[in-house]
């Protein structure tokens, strides 16, 4: 059967045989893992019980055994048939791709991971943001936990002391938001929310958030402003030279890419429609140029979906409130990064190539290719490649004009992400070894500090999210631990 069959028929499933029974998660487990791997890809939160909100308790008096025989999905209980549905081979995603890294990790696959964690930086979370205030802090918000539930949670990391402290909370809890350091000081939440991912429980997703919240760093506290007209995750949040905050793009709830965009204006608190853009992209970039403009690239233009990544890339121009075209990249990709460099050109790094929903070893593969935008010509061109392929990783730039690139993989099956560091030298247009990490970690944060040192936090390691942080320092050339 399809992917999307065997999400459904587990989802039916779930609804009408698990219910609120008392049963232990090692059935579905046990059972989940006899699916051809190329099924279980996809669904790979039916195993993870730790992971996945599998805490819902699991089967009742009767068992309940999923099997994978023969190529064909049955779902069983004692004293009832057999139902199933042959297999059906997944068709060939014929979208244009990037070539993938040849250098894959490979260490053995570790036990599920506990119940939860506490370290440095409170929860361990994925999918937050660090943002570095006016007075050299490092505030961290939000994420998801080691049960893909949203976090309210907020800390503080000081430099001088090399210590975390916990600050205000959200009102909404929410992963998958940005976080802008404002001209005066305050830093806008905007939008977020539950996981969106395929796969999710039912229960566990719901609307995304169009509310957005203003953090007082004088007084350690979150409060409400305006919302956006348009609910949202994995959009885009890029300060313009004029104070204001350019949204673009995002997924809704129903994984469809939203090409809207927003302005907040921070002297009304409001948001405001402008654009649209000119196609609809999710998991995209934004840069902001010198000039003002901003550098739109990449992305899904059906989140969560299987289309073809985008190549295509726009540009905002916050005087005419439009998008116009420019040229577009070598080919399509998302969850890449963006780097505007100290010559103004834009280093585009690494990223995914396949759909979000393809199966097999060549499914959402890590790409190592980069490639730069000249706002000058409009234009792209090929740099030098990666040492090792990523997606879900961090791009920053050092004040020596290099790129530091940490982290990253996108193998959430068998949880093979990546430790090692990369740093981009653009008057040479090549990646140099650096690091590595202490912890491989991916869809992990990371900020530069008022004295050049990076600080990188969380991120979803071997053993789930990490609530832990490293400091790179490109004095040395090595990470040591942070709080």
């Amino acid at each position: 059967m399809t992917d999307q069959q065997l999400e459904q028929r587990l989802r039916n499933w779930y609804r009408t045989e698990i219910g609120e029974s008392e049963r232990a998660p090692a059935e579905l487990r046990t059972s989940v893992t006899a699916i051809p791997v190329k099924q279980r890809r996809f669904v790979h939160w039916a195993w993870s019980d730790s992971t996945r909100r599998l805490s819902f308790r699991i089967a009742s008096a009767s068992a309940i055994v999923v099997l994978a025989v023969a190529g064909a999905l049955y779902l069983t209980r004692p004293g009832q048939p057999q139902v199933g549905t042959p297999r059906l081979t997944p068709g060939a995603n014929a979208s244009p791709s990037l070539p993938a890294s040849t250098r894959r990790p490979t260490p053995t696959p570790p036990s599920p991971p506990p119940a939860g964690q506490i370290g440095p930086i409170g929860d361990g979370r994925q999918i937050h943001t660090s943002t570095r205030l006016a007075d050299g802090h490092v505030l961290i918000v939000g994420g998801y936990n080691n049960l893909d539930g949203e976090l309210a949670s907020a800390v503080l990391y000081d430099p001088a002391t090399n210590t975390f402290r916990p600050t205000g909370s959200l009102a909404q809890a929410r992963g998958y938001h940005t976080a802008t350091l404002l001209a005066d000081g305050r830093v806008l939440i905007s939008g977020g929310g539950p996981p969106g991912w395929p796969g999710s429980f039912p229960g566990i997703t719901g609307p995304f958030l169009a509310s957005a919240e203003l953090y007082d760093a004088t007084t350690g506290t979150f409060s409400p402003t305006g919302s956006m007209a348009t609910p949202r995750e994995s959009q885009t949040a890029t300060l313009l030279a004029d104070g204001r905050v350019l949204i673009t793009g995002g997924a809704d709830f129903q994984a469809h890419a939203v090409a809207g965009a927003e302005l907040y204006d921070p002297k009304t608190g409001t948001f405001r429609p402008t654009g649209p853009m000119m196609i609809a992209r999710a998991f995209h970039t934004a840069t902001l140029l010198a000039d003002g403009r901003v550098l739109v690239a990449g992305g899904s233009p059906a989140a969560w979906g299987t289309t073809a990544h985008l190549a295509s890339a726009e540009i905002y121009n916050p005087k005419a409130g439009t998008f116009t075209p420019t040229g577009s990249m070598t080919g399509g990709r998302d969850f890449n990064t963006a780097t505007l460099l100290a010559d103004g050109r834009v280093l585009l790094a690494g990223g995914s190539s396949g759909s979000q929903q393809d199966v097999g070893p060549e499914a959402r593969e890590d790409i190592a290719t980069a490639e730069i935008y000249d706002p000058r010509t409009g234009t792209f061109a090929p740099t030098g490649s990666l040492i090792d392929g990523r997606q879900y990783h961090t791009a920053t730039l050092l004040s020596d004009g290099r790129v530091l690139v940490v982290g990253g993989g996108g193998d959430y099956t068998n949880r093979l992400f990546l430790a090692s560091a990369e740093l981009f030298d653009p008057t040479k247009g090549t990646f140099t070894a650096a690091g590595p990490l202490a912890a491989a970690r991916t869809y992990l944060a990371a900020t530069v500090l008022d004295d050049d040192r990076v600080l990188v936090s969380g991120g979803y390691g071997a053993v789930g999210p990490l609530a832990s942080a490293e400091i790179y320092d490109p004095a040395t050339g090595t990470f040591s631990p942070a709080g």
